[in-house]
């Protein structure tokens, strides 16, 4: 049994609210990328392997910067999320953004043969949660069809400089009951998630729980992603432009069909993430803090 695990992070995003690229903007002492902090952690819990999922045109960029520092230190692919792999009777190859997370991860097939965690590249999740996933994918076999998410208190994953996306989760027995992808913003002295299906409005308490998008599957989440796919796009064929695939809504067709369990694993780690330029002052005073606390080095890939 392979027990290699995968870091897999999305990173075809185009960073439109942040107002440029924002997975190769410096954050650290030596110009590291919150990507930079991600994989970082990844190795220092076991991962072997990185799969980024990029636009092509970013290729140049991603390799030159991020992939140039961290070749010696683990294994890199590359892949590209394009959505004129699809069929072309669905016309998905003609709208300009991305198709949603569950079809990013889907293009990461042919690149992922174990274990693997998915990521978002624009935030900093911190080491307890890359570990906690750690220890539940070197404990489930690769051909298990549970996977796990691990989730943060609603009150650490905001910005007070707009909306953010966020899966509300519904949890019983540490197990994912259902989970609503939402917008989520503060509202006074109220949080409240609007849903991205057009469900009615609601408030969470600072201590609801979401997902900020880290997913721990086996290799059969794949299958399951290509066929639902087919579904997903017959379903859409009058909303090409606007549709998206996402992974939230993925693991509650799973769960509704009785095809998976979701483990919910809780970390200690803090969230930080940057969806607006105006995050990013607090961003990098906060990893200049974790630094003089000796949590990191302050040149990351410096070698010993």
């Amino acid at each position: 049994m392979n027990k290699d695990l995968t870091l897999v992070i999305m990173a075809a995003g185009m960073g439109s609210r942040f107002g440029g690229l924002k997975q190769i903007e410096p954050f650290g002492p030596n110009k590291e990328f919150l990507i930079d902090y991600s994989i970082y952690d990844a190795i220092q819990t076991g991962f072997k392997k990185v799969v980024f999922i990029i636009k092509e045109e970013n290729f140049d960029i991603f390799k030159a910067t991020i992939g140039s520092r961290i070749k010696d230190f683990i294994n890199i692919e590359y892949v590209f999320q394009k959505n004129d792999v699809i069929d072309d009777k669905y016309k998905i190859k003609y709208r300009n953004k991305p198709l949603g997370t569950a079809f990013a991860i889907l293009c990461a097939k042919n690149y992922v043969k174990g274990n693997f965690l998915v990521i978002n590249s624009d935030d900093f999740y911190g080491r307890d949660a890359f570990r906690v996933a750690a220890e539940f994918l070197r404990n489930i076999d690769e051909k298990s069809t549970n996977y796990a998410l691990v989730v943060y208190n609603a009150k650490n994953t905001l910005t007070e400089n707009g909306i953010v996306k966020r899966g509300v989760t519904i949890i019983k027995d540490n197990y994912l009951q259902t989970i609503i992808e939402s917008s989520v913003e503060q509202v006074g002295n109220k949080i409240v998630a609007t849903p991205l299906n057009g469900q009615e409005a609601f408030s969470l308490t600072d201590e609801s729980i979401v997902s900020v998008n880290m997913f721990a599957f086996t290799p059969t989440i794949f299958n399951f992603l290509e066929d639902n796919l087919i579904e997903f796009l017959e379903k859409n064929k009058d909303n090409y432009e606007e549709c998206e695939y996402l992974m939230p809504d993925v693991l509650d067709i799973l769960i509704k069909q009785k095809k998976s369990s979701i483990k919910i694993l809780p970390t200690i780690a803090k969230w930080y993430g940057v969806t607006y330029k105006e995050d990013s002052a607090f961003v990098k005073n906060t990893l200049k803090k974790l630094i003089s606390e000796k949590k990191y080095p302050s040149n990351l890939w410096e070698k010993k």
